[in-house]
């Protein structure tokens, strides 16, 4: 059994109600819930939310809400791992258990199932799969503003004379999907004591959304992946 948990609150800080608001025509939450919906990668999707307004969307859209997410696990402080772990709980506590579980991120419109199938592939000799996509630039190279004397400089000065090609090439977290065995999920954390798998993104299927601009950057890399 494959339980995917799409976990979405009801308000954003950042962006008003972003889970809910309009992406190319429809609730931007909907495009990863029809996509997990048509791909039958999962046994059950489900939505963790504390909004009743998300609930009724994304069941329209195939989704379950067998449950309004805890307000202890609904604020600004709360992590989406906590929220899978709650699910996974939850339904253990209805004796039901899911071999795998994948946390799908809401705002993820250029998620491509495929990249989820090669997770659930290799998932067997790992304990968790994760979306993953490479910097634009070398990090070893970032400048840090000093904001008393209005000055730049580099955070590691010895990378200075370094040639890019000759440093590691570094990865982000894609914020799209980490598909976990559910014994991972509640023991182990994916980044820091785990055997983690990458599924490398291209950056041309990679947008963080966390203000305007990053909306309209989402909005562009949408139409160009159609």
């Amino acid at each position: 059994k494959h339980l995917a948990v799409i976990p979405a609150r009801g308000n954003s800080k950042r962006i008003p109600h972003k889970n809910m608001r309009d992406f190319h025509g429809k609730p931007i939450i909907s495009w990863v819930v029809e996509k997990a919906v048509e791909s039958l990668h999962f046994s059950k999707i489900i939505v963790s939310t504390d909004s009743n307004e998300i609930a009724d969307i994304v069941n329209e859209y195939g989704a379950e809400t067998p449950f309004l997410r805890p307000a202890n696990i609904s604020d600004d402080f709360s992590s989406v791992f906590e929220v899978i772990k709650h699910a996974i709980k939850f339904f253990n506590e209805k004796n039901i258990y899911f071999e795998l579980v994948t946390l799908i991120y809401p705002t993820a419109p250029l998620l491509n199932m495929n990249d989820v199938r090669k997770g659930i592939e290799v998932i067997d000799k790992y304990d968790f799969a994760m979306s993953v996509s490479a910097y634009a630039y070398p990090i070893q190279r970032a400048l840090k503003l000093n904001n008393k004397e209005q000055t730049i400089s580099m955070i590691d000065k010895g990378n200075f004379k370094v040639r890019s090609q000759d440093l590691d090439q570094t990865f982000h977290d894609a914020g799209q999907f980490v598909i976990g065995k559910q014994t991972a999920w509640l023991e182990k954390n994916p980044l820091t004591d785990s055997r983690t798998f990458p599924i490398i993104i291209p950056k041309s299927r990679v947008q963080d959304i966390d203000d305007e601009d990053d909306w309209v950057e989402a909005e562009k890399k949408f139409v160009l992946n159609k």
